[in-house]
């Protein structure tokens, strides 16, 4: 079983949510849907993430789902993109 995530990455994980939060209020501005969808994966995937016992496989269904959902932005919300990404490669690092 993966062993509990450390409280340094705990730390950066919660420090990238709230960047996250803060590109999300820009998008909903315009989709608030969207912003809902993407905020959920986020906080699933950080729930999986930190659980005393993370869950390989439901860690890497719900980063999967974050990424998807920000795939239509590239073009225009770059920089939620690349948060995303950034807090999925610390999120997929966990236990898989």
């Amino acid at each position: 079983m993966p062993s509990m995530v450390d409280e340094k990455r705990k730390a950066e994980i919660l420090r990238q949510l709230s960047t996250l939060r803060t590109e999300l209020d820009e998008l909903a501005r315009t989709d608030a849907d969207r912003a809902r969808t993407i905020a959920g994966f986020a906080e699933l995937s950080a729930h999986e993430a930190t659980r005393p016992e993370p869950h390989p496989e439901l860690l890497e269904l719900s980063v999967t789902g974050l990424r998807k959902a920000v795939q239509e932005f590239e073009q225009t919300h770059p920089r939620l993109v690349e948060i995303v990404g950034s807090l999925s490669a610390t999120l997929s690092s966990i236990g898989l």
